[in-house]
């Protein structure tokens, strides 16, 4: 017996009645339909009308509340209205496929079941009945099933379903990382015997399902699954080059790639910043060309964090991230993830955090949560007493931050005041006198004031030869 599903949303009750006068079979379908069953919120409704969801859709818009536009998306045969609360798209049946070098997919007309033939996995190939029969669950592939058992399949044999559409791959693994569901054995090897189709995807579309699984509760599922079918090293050859471990004189250093998805995770329980959960990624990415031996010594990766931020830029590029504030902000992060650890190793003074939150800014704390996530081992003890020395760090931090204003420290001196002052072009005597300024108030010397630093200013000049103008 077919089972009946309740459809909690009030929209349906509007679309059911449009749907009987017109005498049009539609359905919810897909994301919504898996999301109602796990009992999760979802804001997206696609909604299938079998004849065409544009035209539905226009006339649904004359019977809702203040009208609300449609928009029309005529190449896909889609419409959408925007709700305060959820977002509906309608759509007509239908067949899709790619040809074998092309990122468009051909389009046709279909019925329900090529419609749900078509989709990625037997947990969005399910439907709910709008009208005739309201309610009743359309399972044709055992995607319930599925779902209980937390398991991904393909409702057609998987070679299909991901040369059709190769980026149903990187779907695959993002809902695998979302959901914390196993890939099925078959639809996994699939994946991996098709891994090189993502060629024809654009970037965008790729790196748009990698950012859903650097935001997913547990990054590390996709990486490692993104690791394991070959997709990473295709898209994403800097990292995949952390993995390994090498041995020389019975030393060894630890696998980086690994400590990499370690560090994503803790970062990844203390915020759901992208940029931050990126710098997390990319903070050891130098590792690999930084590597050296040295006897008595051991495995070294001096200067990683420099060249690090240096690789930070082409990395953005070949993935289409942005490319201006938010890939300086991971530059600056990864450049500089090393200096708090190293001043927990030392005795730490007011005038080492006052330059450290000098160079930071408004970033400081973004990079403190980064080396916090960055103090793992597997010894215990160790990474407790990293942490106990950390959190010393975190609260002089603090009390420098309310004792000397510092924190987003502006010269309290420009450039124009000394200019003006001694009647100077700007040149080697400004910048002595501002480099002086800022040292005195990092070192303690002067407080962060202007007056102070007025008194610093003329005597600096002084000492240069320069008089008032």
């Amino acid at each position: 017996m077919p089972k009946n599903i309740d459809l909690p949303h009030e929209i349906f009750a509007p679309i059911q009645k449009l749907a009987a006068e017109r005498n049009t079979a539609c359905y919810a379908v897909g994301g919504y339909v898996r999301d109602l069953l796990l009992g999760r919120s979802n804001k997206d409704i696609d909604v299938l009308v079998i004849g065409g969801g544009i035209d539905f859709a226009q006339a649904l818009s004359t019977k809702l509340p203040g009208k609300p536009h449609v928009s029309i998306f005529k190449s896909y045969g889609t419409a959408m209205i925007r709700l305060p609360d959820l977002e509906l798209e309608f759509v007509g049946a239908r067949k899709e496929s790619y040809r074998h070098d092309s990122r468009k997919p051909l389009v046709e007309d279909g019925s329900l079941e090529d419609d749900l033939a078509r989709r990625d996995f037997t947990i969005n190939a399910m439907a709910v009945e709008l009208y005739p029969n309201y309610g009743t669950l359309v399972d044709l592939y055992q995607g319930e099933t599925d779902l209980e058992n937390r398991r991904l399949v393909t409702p057609l044999e998987p070679n299909i379903t991901f040369s059709d559409d190769p980026l149903r791959m990187m779907r695959a693994i993002r809902f695998a990382t979302q959901l914390q569901f196993t890939i099925d054995p078959v639809t996994l090897r699939a994946i991996k015997a098709n891994a090189d189709r993502l060629e024809i995807v654009s970037m965008e579309r790729i790196t748009d399902e990698l950012n859903k699984i650097i935001l997913a509760p547990k990054p590390s599922i996709g990486f490692r699954l993104l690791f394991d079918t070959g997709i990473l090293h295709l898209i994403f050859p800097e990292m995949a080059a952390l993995q390994g471990v090498k041995t020389i004189d019975g030393l060894s250093h630890k696998d980086n790639f690994y400590h990499t998805l370690k560090v994503l995770d803790n970062i990844s329980g203390y915020t759901d910043d992208l940029w931050l959960r990126w710098s997390a990624i990319l903070h050891d990415i130098a590792k690999p060309p930084t590597q050296r031996f040295e006897p008595k010594i051991g495995w070294t990766f001096h200067g990683h964090e420099e060249l690090g931020a240096k690789m930070v830029p082409k990395i953005f590029r070949r993935l289409k991230l942005p490319l201006h504030e938010e890939m300086r902000r991971v530059q600056k992060l990864v450049k500089l993830h090393l200096r708090p650890i190293a001043l927990t190793k030392t005795v730490v003074t007011d005038s080492a955090v006052r330059r450290l939150i000098f160079e930071v800014g408004e970033d400081i704390d973004a990079l403190m949560k980064l080396c916090r996530a960055d103090i793992t081992s597997k010894n215990e003890l160790k990474v407790r007493r990293y942490l106990q020395n950390f959190v010393i760090l975190e609260e002089k931090l603090q009390a420098v931050v309310e004792s000397d204003r510092v924190r987003l420290w502006q010269p309290p001196i420009t450039g124009d005041d000394i200019m003006n002052y001694f009647g100077i072009s700007a040149g080697r005597e400004v910048g002595i006198i501002k480099n002086t300024i800022k040292d005195a108030i990092l070192e303690g010397e002067i407080e962060n004031d202007k007056t102070q630093a007025w008194d610093l200013m003329i005597k600096k000049g002084k000492e240069l030869g320069l008089t008032q103008s």
